[in-house]
């Protein structure tokens, strides 16, 4: 498969098969996740790792502090201007950390590292520069890792660039959303171009290896033509990677959605629209799509391991590589450590009891079976390289997934006549045109979704 090739938008496949769906950042996915599985699952599957030091291993690190909330927002994140805040929360990490390390043993390698929010910038340099001492303390950082903030460019200056370089983070991801004055004050996020590129300019001058930006489309107010705008002075900014984000619309789950006006919000057409735009800018710029709503420049790390088969997917977007066990720490963060997945409490009152229980704060997940682990790797493949081959597949499971899947191959017979998808001898292979639909490809594969109805809600899929 040529991963190279750009996307085709067919709004007749789209119209057909569309609808709504899981992204997939885990399988089974984090709706499944119950209160049966408990810190205890947690602290065993923590215990196994010791015994597996020489596998990968990565940090996440969740800071849900923001001292203004974008009304769009439907992250974990919680609203103050109180600096205190954060003292108390890296007590509570640090404490976190011990729990952890008791567990698997110090010393430790981690070759990824991520802070999200939430605004981790929230925090001051003092505070970073403690929690890194910890991590240095407890982990040992390899020197050729990937280690990542998010960064709001209306509270990060240059100069505090240079700092968060200094304590060894190499990558970074701004939010920008939309430029156009309108919009940003329709979702209460004022920002300009000017600090977004120089924030971009330095992040370069200071050696991150890669910088990304968010976007949105569907917010209130947006027009093609405005959006436009927002898109060329994003390609003039040259960042290494892009997410393209659609807007969930989702008021009765986010609070603060509310203080949206559903009457300016864009309607169907006009969403269809601004995503076609952009995707078609993008790919003329030299952009290249990864899946889904992300796109990376054709010499990033992400495209050269896309077209090497390497690309993988976690809670953390897209991969070079498979990151391995991801502990995450802080209120809400989703660990996954061999057999499971493990979530924090979401309340920050429930995060801090726990561990002032001597606990970690762990309070639902899953413990994945033998067949959780084929339709995983099953839908990574799919969702990572837009296809799955039956060779490499049996060859590494030791199954023949074309007879294991046969109830899922089925179900795709219509997307297959339709010519989104190939399906032959050899695997399957998601077309150009049938890429934005790769999640209702992956369904096909949700035994979760087959037997009981979702107790989440989904996305709309394009």
């Amino acid at each position: 498969m040529d991963s190279a090739t750009q996307l085709v938008i067919d709004p007749d496949l789209l119209e057909r098969f569309g609808g709504r769906g899981p992204r997939y950042t885990s399988y089974p996915t984090a709706d499944r996740f119950h209160p049966g599985f408990t810190d205890t699952d947690y602290l065993e599957a923590l215990q196994e790792r010791a015994k597996r030091r020489d596998q990968p291993l990565g940090l996440y690190f969740h800071i849900p502090f923001c001292r203004t909330i974008c009304y769009y927002c439907g992250c974990n994140k919680i609203g103050t201007k109180h600096q205190g805040k954060s003292a108390e929360y890296l007590t509570a990490l640090e404490r976190e950390i011990e729990l952890v390390t008791d567990a698997i043993g110090m010393g430790q390698t981690i070759r990824h590292l991520h802070f999200g929010g939430g605004t981790p910038t929230f925090m001051l340099d003092s505070e970073f520069e403690q929690l890194f001492a910890v991590v240095r303390k407890h982990f040992v950082m390899a020197p050729d890792g990937e280690y990542s903030i998010e960064v709001d460019p209306r509270t990060v200056t240059p100069d505090r660039l240079k700092v968060l370089r200094g304590f060894g983070l190499n990558r970074i991801s701004l939010g920008i959303q939309d430029f156009d004055a309108d919009v940003q004050r329709a979702v209460n996020r004022i920002q300009s171009y000017e600090e977004s590129r120089a924030l971009i300019e330095a992040a370069r001058a200071e050696g991150f290896e890669s910088v990304n930006v968010d976007l949105i489309y569907g917010l209130p107010l947006q027009t093609v033509e405005g959006f436009r705008k927002t898109v060329e002075l994003t390609i003039a900014a040259r960042p290494d990677r892009v997410a393209l984000y659609h807007y969930a619309h989702l008021p009765k789950l986010f609070m603060p959605q509310r203080r949206i006006d559903e009457a300016q919000l864009p309607d169907a057409a006009t969403r269809g629209a601004l995503f076609e735009m952009a995707t078609e800018l993008f790919g003329e710029a030299g952009y290249i799509h990864l899946g889904l709503d992300h796109f990376a420049l054709a010499d990033d790390e992400l495209a050269v391991a896309q077209r090497e088969n390497r690309l993988h997917r976690n809670f953390q977007g897209y991969c070079s590589h498979d990151a391995g066990d991801i502990i995450a720490l802080g209120v809400s963060s989703i660990s996954q450590v061999g057999a499971v997945y493990a979530q924090n409490d979401k309340t920050l009152s429930g995060y801090y009891q726990r561990l002032a229980e001597n606990r970690l704060p762990t309070v639902r997940g899953i413990k994945l079976s033998e067949d959780d682990f084929l339709r995983r790797d099953a839908i990574q493949a799919l969702m990572c390289g837009f296809g799955l081959d039956w060779a490499n597949f049996d060859s590494h499971h030791q199954v023949r997934g074309r007879e294991y899947f046969a109830d899922a191959l089925a179900s795709l017979e219509a997307m297959h006549e339709a010519g989104a998808i190939t399906i032959d001898d050899a695997g399957i292979e998601v077309e150009p045109r049938g890429r934005l639909l790769v999640r209702a490809v992956a369904m096909a594969f949700d035994r979760y979704l087959r037997e009981s109805p979702p107790s989440g809600t989904y996305s709309k899929i394009a």
